[in-house]
C-alpha cells in the first residue's frame, strides 16, 4: 500500500470482515465516526498517525515498512532505459 486510501480500503475491508460497524470502531479508537468514514472511503485529505494506530490496533492491525528500489524518481527510470 502506498496511499491513505489504500490504507482506508483495507481498514474497511477488515472491519468489515471483523463484522464491526464504523461507530464502534471509531469510539474504541477514539475517533469520530465520520473521520473514520472518510478515512474509509479514501476522502480524507490526512488522517494523523495517532488515528491511524488507534485504528489499526482495534481491527487487529500493523504497518509494516518495506524498502524501496534505489532508482527513486521518474527521471532515472527514464535514463535506465535510455529514454529523454
Amino acid at each position: 500500500m502506498q496511499t491513505l486510501a489504500e490504507l482506508g480500503e483495507a481498514a474497511a475491508t477488515r472491519r468489515k470482515a471483523l463484522g464491526l460497524k464504523q461507530g464502534v470502531v471509531a469510539s474504541k479508537a477514539g475517533v469520530t465516526a465520520e473521520s473514520l468514514s472518510r478515512f474509509e472511503r479514501g476522502r480524507a485529505a490526512e488522517f494523523g498517525s495517532r488515528k491511524l494506530l488507534a485504528v489499526l490496533a482495534v481491527l487487529g492491525m500493523e504497518l509494516q515498512f518495506t524498502e524501496t528500489g534505489t532508482s527513486g524518481s521518474l527521471d532515472e527510470l527514464r535514463k535506465e532505459r535510455g529514454g529523454a
